[in-house]
């Protein structure tokens, strides 16, 4: 998130503000056993702007299960999410009508927990093996799929057949984000990682979407067919990004955000293929930079974290009190949204994810 744009730039922004705060509006009365949601269930794969939980019990550094992390959340709890409170996933689901959060897997979802939804994102992970290992342990995405593979096998069997079982997942939405960390905890770590050696930054973006490919077919190939795929963010727009390479005076680094524009734009070409490839399912690209944009538009303090953070990590400091002013804040840590951000871009992502519902 922030902005280093033109004037025509933000008027784009700030219009498109103003349609997502009336999405919210529209979508108010949800979650509260109102109305059905518009999906039956729900599949969430990515990183630690997704994770619910999912790195606790792992042998890591990037864990946010103490506080400050979860202050906002309800009864304040810090479940693991890498926010003051709800992630973007979780208000997709709340404004897509589910009344619960969708449970990570980590926490071995129950039977009628899995048929409406499970949550394999995990803090640090990428698409590459690699990324993020310096920290300690993550789950990848191959091995989020290979959790997934087990889920899908267990619905089968509660609902008695393959074909019901196919039958469900035709009707779940699935949403992943991934690639951030493949730059923020990889490309960009020379000390611990040789890519930026053995590829130039195009090489690297192709090497990283063929693998992204791969793994979305295998995500088909298990049921899915509503599926949205997030772009790499304004990955220079972080207060960490800011503090370690920029301009206090500059909002943004423009050249790790220029870093990441060939990764989008293959991302965007690949996910055209997949829906020529696959007619039987719908893919759509959620656009992350346009979502930050957003998010930085709308905020008074664009490139301070809310809580006080390691200088090492980035996290928060266990058991600091944050700032008073989280709702005027766009970053909780120095890497991920604040609660207040995540709820303008959940309803950006969901006009996306509309097209394919």
């Amino acid at each position: 998130m922030g902005s280093s744009r033109s004037d025509s730039q933000s008027s784009s922004l700030i219009s498109s503000l103003f349609s997502i705060v009336g999405l919210l509006a529209g979508a108010a009365v949800v979650a509260d056993g109102s109305r059905e949601p518009e999906v039956p269930c729900y599949f969430i794969f990515g990183d630690s702007l997704f994770d619910p939980g999912n790195n606790n019990n792992l042998n890591t550094t990037m864990k946010a299960n103490y506080p400050p992390y979860g202050v906002d959340f309800p009864s304040g709890v810090a479940t693991g999410r890498y926010s003051n409170g709800r992630t973007t996933a979780d208000i997709i689901g709340e404004l897509l009508g589910f009344e619960s959060f969708i449970p990570p897997f980590a926490s071995a979802p129950n039977n009628s927990e899995i048929l409406v939804g499970v949550n394999y994102a995990s803090g640090s992970a990428g698409l590459l093996l690699e990324t993020g290992k310096f920290m300690g342990e993550n789950i990848d995405l191959s091995q989020q799929l290979k959790n997934h593979e087990q889920t899908v096998s267990r619905i089968g069997k509660i609902l008695g057949s393959k074909k019901a079982a196919d039958d469900h997942l035709a009707q779940c939405l699935y949403i992943c984000n991934m690639g951030n960390n493949d730059y923020i905890a990889n490309y960009l770590q020379p000390q611990v990682s040789n890519f930026s050696k053995r590829y130039n930054p195009d090489q690297f973006a192709a090497f990283l979407v063929e693998q992204y490919s791969h793994e979305l077919v295998r995500m088909h190939v298990m049921g899915a067919r509503k599926v949205g795929v997030t772009g790499v963010n304004l990955i220079g727009c972080t207060p960490a990004a800011i503090a370690m390479y920029g301009d206090k005076d500059l909002l943004c680094v423009d050249s790790m955000n220029k870093l990441v524009v060939p990764f989008n734009e293959r991302l965007k070409a690949i996910i055209d293929k997949l829906n020529v490839r696959f007619t039987d399912a719908k893919f759509v690209y959620l656009d992350s930079v346009t979502a930050g944009g957003i998010a930085g538009q709308a905020f008074p303090i664009k490139s301070t974290a809310c809580c006080k953070v390691s200088l090492a990590t980035g996290m928060c400091i266990p058991n600091v009190e944050p700032c008073k002013t989280r709702r005027a804040h766009a970053f909780w840590d120095a890497f991920h949204p604040s609660e207040a951000a995540s709820r303008l871009i959940a309803p950006f992502y969901l006009r996306a994810l509309k097209k394919i519902l």
